[in-house]
């Protein structure tokens, strides 16, 4: 599917093709298998790629196929069973009042439970070179794209709401300086552990469950009917941030790595610490104060960010600690 995907591409969006046709059966007969989305490679990165067109700097084609209907329609149809599947195994349980400390207290308790092995933890006591530069592989699909999935968001929230995650967002793209845009900050971790920085460089290294993680934001974030399920994403994001990075940062001086390598860990500490309480109270209650029917996607929206993540971190975790690598295909560490 993702084959056929790529070579509809490199046609004219304008004429009728063989190859658009190709995708779209593709796509309809892998549906039809009732394939598991958060594992399946090809359908993972077809979706992948088809949010690339409206990301840009993801994969090389005419700027209409973007709005072509053919792809929108067979986008669609993907990701209406991946939100099927993703409501079906994360549970929303029972909802808090729908003002802005009630929601943030229920976001809080929600995430503090989300406990088991500590894919950070690992990183700061025991992971050896090549395991950390993996795990920045892995980071990468998302990291090199930081807060846009959720800018999408902006323009569908009004008041408090929408006040909030702009503030959140203009700390992520560096407060108006370029060099401190988070993504780019990542990019410096990239390249001073010897990594190409390019987007998408290793795509075809990582598993289905790291492009999920990457995917399913995107889809919340572009689909105006799910905006309720990107706040609570967010907040979910930002309240489990700020330890861990501080946990990898100490994990990269362990192996050696100075302030080059871990910049992006270190600012995420103190910056995640005071965003958890901007996206907890002011964005997610504030939304769900605001439009109290969003209230279930904003619970649905954050607890599957957790399930979504702790599913991609225990995969690598898991073959961190058998001794094998956590990718598809292992990437050469520079001496």
């Amino acid at each position: 599917m993702s084959e056929a995907l790529l070579d509809a591409l490199q046609t004219d969006p304008a004429i009728p093709s063989d190859d658009v046709v190709r995708f779209t059966d593709r796509t309809a007969e892998a549906l039809a298998a009732a394939p598991d989305l958060l594992a399946d490679e090809d359908l993972q990165l077809t979706l992948f790629v088809l949010y690339g067109l409206h990301y840009g700097d993801t994969v090389e084609a005419d700027d209409e196929w973007e709005w072509h209907p053919e792809l929108l329609r067979a986008r669609r149809s993907i990701e209406r069973e991946y939100e099927r599947q993703l409501r079906e195994r994360v549970p929303v349980g029972d909802l808090p009042r729908p003002n802005a400390d009630a929601v943030a207290a229920h976001l809080f308790e929600l995430t503090a439970e989300d406990a088991g092995p500590s894919l950070s933890r690992f990183l700061a006591k025991k992971a050896t070179e090549e395991q950390a530069v993996e795990f920045v592989i892995h980071r990468s699909i998302y990291t090199r794209k930081e807060a846009d999935p959720h800018s999408w968001a902006i323009p569908r929230l009004t008041g408090r709401a929408k006040a909030a995650l702009v503030e959140v967002q203009a700390d992520e793209y560096g407060g108006g300086r370029p060099e401190r845009i988070h993504a780019e900050i990542f990019g410096q971790t990239m390249r001073n552990l010897g990594l190409d920085d390019t987007y998408g460089a290793y795509i075809d290294r990582v598993p289905a469950s790291t492009l999920a993680s990457f995917t399913m934001m995107s889809m919340f974030g572009l689909n105006r009917s799910l905006r309720g399920a990107i706040t609570g994403h967010l907040a979910a994001f930002e309240m489990t941030s700020s330890i861990p990075n501080r946990f990898y940062g100490n994990g990269f001086r362990r192996l050696g790595h100075d302030d080059s390598v871990t910049w992006y860990y270190d600012e995420h500490v103190e910056a995640d610490a005071v965003h958890e309480q901007i996206a907890g109270r002011d964005l997610a209650g504030g939304l769900a104060e605001q439009h109290p029917e969003f209230l279930p996607d904003i619970v649905f929206g954050a607890a599957a960010c957790l399930y979504v993540d702790g599913l991609a971190g225990q995969r690598m975790l898991e073959a961190f600690e058998a001794g094998r690598s956590s990718l598809r295909e292992p990437v050469a560490v520079a001496a």
